[in-house]
């Protein structure tokens, strides 16, 4: 199969961990040289997709992973204990939304880092625009940082608690590394390769936080390496029976910063609102995009949730015992993202995650002569 991806992205760094897990071949090339097919295929050029040979296109590495879970059985990173599954996913769903604007802000605030992943991603993903280098990333600059950090509600109020989820996952990743190589087991699970988006491609490689880790944290820096060559080493799966105590920090933090995201977007889109604002642990946040994509994240939650039976939901909500977790089993907040109804996905047309970037919007004149890359994380 053909990845459609980019060798510095979040989410294609967090396929490509799974992919190279389950030993499942696979080829990988940027896709905006053949953006208008892509988008006419896929429904949006965003990386990473995946072309099948049939031609079908696959989108958002969540859907992804769970059809080639059934596609490919061996080695699965679902566990089979409901309970210890949901919470995997939960994790996942964690790494996915929360952590991302974390991971935007390292790589685009710090001028280091910019300067190094402009350069990357210049010569990776616009080398078919017809404008000179130094113009291609100022481009890029100017529509990462402007789109996805400062119209991301990164503020000088905000910076210090944005740095703080970094270190405050890495403290509880710690806790549940201490007696075992994996989170939730001996062999890596949907939560390891979740939170392989983040700390491969963001955390692992560009210069400022992957210095962090690499002087402060080595055991999650010998995580990072360990989930991504486990393809080599782990010989089968095998999950923990039970959701270990260890979990509970990270647990806790899910609960005070991703579900009160979930739960302040989808008040948004459900009232028709653009932009939002929401307060997380104490601190403010400003004028942040609304996301329909959230909307449908919670509403995986949730189905996930309602399929357990009593027994399973009963340990669920015992393990998240926050006051925000109880947006997962109640539908006083409404989520109705109207995507994927059919639930068709990953071969659905697919949507951004933010599908209005005013940033992005004053470069439209370049994409519609072709000369633009649509996204690049």
């Amino acid at each position: 199969m053909k990845v459609w991806g980019v060798s510095v992205s979040y989410f294609t760094g967090k396929l490509e961990t799974y992919l190279r897990y389950k030993h499942i071949p696979y080829e990988m090339e940027p896709p905006y040289a053949d953006a208008v097919r892509v988008r006419r295929m896929a429904g949006a050029v965003q990386v990473p997709l995946i072309e099948r040979g049939d031609g079908r296109f696959m989108s958002d590495t969540t859907p992804i992973i769970q059809a080639l879970e059934t596609e490919f059985p061996a080695r699965p990173v679902m566990p089979q204990n409901p309970v210890v599954r949901f919470i995997a996913l939960l994790i996942e769903d964690y790494a996915d939304e929360w952590l991302w604007r974390v991971a935007m802000h390292y790589r685009w605030s710090y001028e280091h880092d910019r300067e190094l992943l402009s350069r990357i991603l210049a010569d990776e993903v616009t080398t078919h625009i017809r404008l000179p280098r130094f113009v291609r990333r100022f481009i890029l600059r100017k529509r990462q940082r402007g789109g996805y950090v400062i119209g991301d509600g990164v503020t000088d109020s905000t910076w210090d608690h944005v740095e703080q989820g970094y270190f405050t996952a890495m403290r509880a990743m710690q806790d549940m590394l201490r007696t075992r190589p994996f989170l939730l087991g001996d062999a890596p699970s949907i939560a390891d390769i979740g939170l392989m988006g983040p700390f491969l491609r963001h955390f692992g490689q560009d210069p400022t936080p992957d210095a962090i880790m690499r002087n402060d944290w080595p055991d999650i820096a010998e995580w990072v390496a360990r989930t991504w060559n486990a393809g080599a080493t782990v010989a089968d799966s095998a999950f923990l029976d039970d959701v270990p105590a260890d979990a509970a920090a990270l647990l806790t933090e899910i609960c005070e910063t991703h579900l009160v995201q979930l739960e302040a977007n989808a008040q948004a889109v459900a009232a028709g609102d653009t932009r939002f604002a929401m307060t997380v642990q104490g601190c403010p946040y400003e004028d942040l995009p609304a996301s329909r994509y959230r909307v449908y994240c919670l509403e995986r939650l949730r189905e996930q949730f309602a399929a357990l039976d009593p027994a399973s939901q009963a340990a669920v909500k015992a393990l998240l015992p926050s006051p925000q977790a109880a947006l997962i089993w109640t539908d006083d907040v409404p989520a109705v993202s109207h995507y994927d109804p059919d639930r068709q996905a990953p071969y659905n047309q697919a949507i951004k995650v933010f599908e209005a970037n005013p940033v992005a919007e004053k470069f439209e004149w370049l994409r519609r002569l072709g000369r633009a890359p649509e996204a690049a994380n």
